[in-house]
């Protein structure tokens, strides 16, 4: 599409990166070309091999855009409308993180989901000793001598000792792959100032400090503490017309693992001396649910400060 919206051409594309560098290129030219890509599965090489062919590549935002109440809606007219945008300076546009921002945040996400499927394979071992009626002799099954005794001495059926056993040796297997990306994301980050500065805040260990740090990436982008609150998901909606405003729950925009990290972080805890003063005042007025929202929006705004500043100043007033 040209400068006034003029069609020039419509190419259809399946990952086929030397017929998508030719295409642009026949359409300005061989000058450089503004792109817009929209930010579904699988964007990272489209971006990559247009960039260094020098073009100018834009990130649609996939839900920043306001696509209508078209009766069709496929490929072709995204992509034209997507152009339009562009075209008149109305387009909502998304973050390209840089390569090695990508390939942490790849680490990151992949060792949430192990840690996820671990947690599963543990349920089921607390699932199959119930159905024997026995009870955990620990709190932790599988951090205490005292639980993996329990589970090395349990006496069952032997299609239940079949599955213990199946499900111990896969948790095993979770366990070796989980420490080597540990491993991995530490050593990536081991320079990191603001890394080393978040862990300061109490709740945040290295876990949830390299998931803040990959999934924010450069902190310069976020112009306050309040800008990364918004984009993290954890300010109220708003809706305003003429003098009504109306403030809704909390938008849950953005990174979903932020959200947890930092919910994660004063799960337990709730934080400082400060933090906990200020969960319990919340939670007395408007209930435990939103006292969580609250502190962790607070404990974002720390973590914003840390990852800009290399150190959170506020914890050295108030000892």
């Amino acid at each position: 599409m040209d400068a006034d919206g003029k069609e020039i051409s419509t190419v259809r594309i399946f990952n086929e990166p030397e017929r998508l560098v030719s295409a642009v290129a026949a359409a300005v030219d061989g000058r450089d070309a503004e792109v817009v890509v929209e930010a579904c599965y699988g964007w990272y090489w489209a971006v990559d091999l247009l960039q260094a062919e020098g073009h100018r590549v834009r990130l649609s935002h996939p839900s920043g855009n306001n696509w209508g109440h078209r009766r069709v809606k496929n490929d072709e007219r995204d992509a034209r409308d997507l152009a339009d945008l562009c075209r008149l300076g109305r387009l909502a546009e998304a973050w390209i993180a840089p390569p090695e921002i990508r390939q942490l945040r790849e680490l990151v996400r992949y060792r949430h989901r192990l840690s996820q499927l671990r947690a599963g394979l543990k349920a089921q071992v607390h699932a199959v000793m119930a159905k024997e009626g026995v009870l955990p002799a620990a709190s932790n099954l599988f951090g205490t001598i005292g639980g993996r005794r329990q589970l090395e001495e349990l006496v069952v059926a032997d299609a239940f000792l079949i599955r213990l056993e199946s499900l111990l040796d896969l948790i095993e297997v979770y366990d070796r792959q989980i420490a080597m990306l540990d491993a991995n994301i530490a050593e990536r980050l081991r320079d990191h100032s603001g890394y080393r500065a978040i862990q300061q805040l109490n709740g945040i260990g290295p876990v949830l400090a390299a998931i803040l740090v990959a999934e924010i990436g450069d902190i310069g982008r976020f112009r306050s503490a309040e800008a990364l609150c918004s984009w993290a998901g954890l300010t109220p909606l708003h809706r305003e017309s003429d003098t009504t405003v109306h403030r809704g729950p909390i938008t849950k925009m953005g990174s979903p693992l932020v959200r947890w990290a930092v919910q994660e972080g004063i799960a337990r805890h709730k934080g400082d001396t400060k933090l906990r003063a200020d969960f319990a005042r919340i939670a007395e007025r408007r209930g435990k649910h939103k006292a969580r929202i609250a502190v962790a929006r607070k404990l974002l705004t720390l973590v914003f400060y840390g990852l800009r500043d290399g150190e959170i100043r506020a914890l050295a007033t108030t000892g």
